[in-house]
């Protein structure tokens, strides 16, 4: 009864209107969706374009800073004009207003501060490629995980036919007089575990395929569409050399060591002199500024200002050490992220070279295992062979069959850290 029951209600999961309308992707559909709906890079785009804001604020403090003024003076009472006598009546008087000012012009901050953003921009989009591939790896993840399972359920299904199979034999077998009760029992828990298997294998594949379509921004189990071509084995042997220079993870870092190195030099330029450079020009006039500025009264101003802060409490020196500090930190890091690419470099390529020796060997192993499944039940019907014998040759064959299936599993997935890894696709 409760097998019966669990049985039922894996049924009904699996016939739900979500599994009947299933969406099948294939990697690069699959690739594309997450890349746009993964939160990280969302974060990572979003990180670019504040970067490239902050410089855009740094190359604007080259630039004056621009602002214009109108207002428009209700008067209740006679105003005499101070410089020609006249009395003017109640009304309106206008203003206009323009001012432009540069301040704080220290070039060396200013320079400092723009080789800085542009580091930073260049950071931020470093840190963009590598979190795209790191989105990408985890989607392929996924994908391979909802393949790798799929498989892993017709596997289940055939050792649940030859269970099957197997417990009819014994069962003839049994009365015909050939072979013991004994038998017949051990193929009946063998057809029980095989259907047992076979349950797990679907909930795993349920669970993968749902997992796949969060990945890829839906809200609904995915089918993955396996490829049927399994990539060669790349060429490694020029990697090692261009992913110490090209990998995100040693750009990004090399990029905010440079950056930090911009800070300091801002830092420093706390103790040269900044000069304020400012203008305005204001015209007033009792007609309204649509009939024309032929009648205003203009009054403008130029100032120039040197300021040059001789001692403010060792603020100038805490920020320049500070930025030392942030300086030998980034160029630490920077140093570190090179000997991390290599060592994981090594990691993966030694991975994936022993992944891909391995499916030679799953494959052969499967060959093997099937044709003794095959001696073996000929020579059980014979009597030869036990039934001990027997199942444990199909066990060996299960076995064989779940390794081919995980050893493509991993050759897939050491391949795609290895993209991770380089910055770049195999």
């Amino acid at each position: 009864m409760r097998r019966a029951t669990v049985v039922g209600v894996l049924a009904i999961v699996l016939s739900t209107p979500a599994a009947a309308q299933q969406v099948e992707v294939t990697l690069n559909e699959a690739i594309q969706r997450s890349l746009q709906a993964q939160p990280a890079m969302v974060s990572a785009r979003g990180a670019v374009r504040d970067a490239g804001a902050a410089r855009r604020v740094a190359y604007g403090a080259f630039v004056p800073s621009l602002s214009v003024s109108s207002d428009a003076l209700r008067n209740s009472t006679a105003r005499r004009d101070p410089n020609t006598d006249v009395v003017y009546p109640p009304g309106y008087s206008y203003s206009v207003g323009l001012t432009a000012s540069l301040t704080q012009f220290n070039p060396f901050r200013r320079l400092a501060d723009r080789s800085a953003t542009s580091a930073s921009v260049q950071a931020a989009e470093a840190a963009a490629v590598n979190q795209r591939f790191a989105t990408t790896l985890d989607t392929k993840t996924a994908f391979y995980a909802a393949i790798a399972n799929e498989e892993l359920v017709r596997v289940a299904e055939s050792q649940v036919r030859r269970a099957q199979q197997q417990l009819q034999i014994s069962v003839e077998k049994l009365r015909a007089g050939s072979a013991t009760r004994s038998d017949s029992l051990r193929s009946r828990v063998d057809y029980g575990n095989a259907r047992i298997a076979l349950l797990e294998a679907q909930a795993n594949l349920a669970t993968a395929q749902a997992n796949l379509g969060r990945q890829i921004g839906l809200e609904q189990p995915v089918r993955a569409v396996p490829d049927t071509i399994l990539p060669p084995l790349p060429d490694t042997a020029a990697l090692r050399a261009t992913a110490l220079e090209t990998a995100p993870l040693v750009e990004q870092a090399a990029s905010r060591a440079r950056a930090a190195g911009a800070q300091v030099i801002s830092a420093r330029s706390q103790y040269l002199p900044s000069l304020t450079v400012s203008y305005s020009n204001n015209q007033n006039s009792l007609e309204a500024p649509w009939h024309g500025l032929g009648n205003y009264n203009e009054t403008f101003s130029w100032r120039f200002g040197l300021s040059w802060p001789l001692f403010n409490g060792f603020q100038r020196e805490q920020a320049q050490v500070n930025a030392s500090t942030a300086r030998d930190l980034a160029q630490a890091n920077a140093a570190d992220a090179r000997r991390q690419i290599n060592a994981q470099l090594t990691q993966q390529l030694a991975a994936l070279a022993t992944t891909y020796e391995q499916i030679t060997i799953a494959q052969d192993n499967l060959a093997a295992a099937t044709e003794d499944v095959r001696v073996q039940n000929e020579r059980y019907r014979v009597g030869a062979a036990t039934i001990l014998d027997l199942l444990t040759s199909q066990a060996s064959l299960t076995q064989a069959q779940v390794n081919v299936v995980q050893t493509r599993f991993n050759y897939l997935i050491a391949r795609a850290q290895v993209e991770a890894v380089t910055g770049r696709t195999l």
